[in-house]
């Protein structure tokens, strides 16, 4: 897919590359040089959100049979 710079130096982003990626209006997108001269890296910034969202039961995998909370409540209420 080709675009083009606008006298802006504005790149509009194909609706299939913005879709595919899930790149809506407010996305931060990195620009890095790439290895060629020619090349440019575009990386994207995922909101705080997107990142909580990962993240959300990624401990799980570890121990899926155990509940931590449960046990930090219990040794907390032995504690006392």
């Amino acid at each position: 897919m080709m675009t083009t710079v606008t006298q802006q130096n504005m790149v509009t982003l194909p609706a299939e590359v913005r879709r595919r990626n899930g790149i809506k209006p407010g996305c931060n997108l990195d620009w890095q040089p790439g290895e060629g001269s020619e090349e440019i890296l575009v990386r994207i910034i995922p909101d705080r959100a997107e990142l909580a969202r990962r993240r959300l039961g990624a401990g799980r995998r570890f121990s899926p049979d155990r509940d931590a909370v449960a046990e930090l409540i219990a040794e907390r209420t032995a504690d006392d």
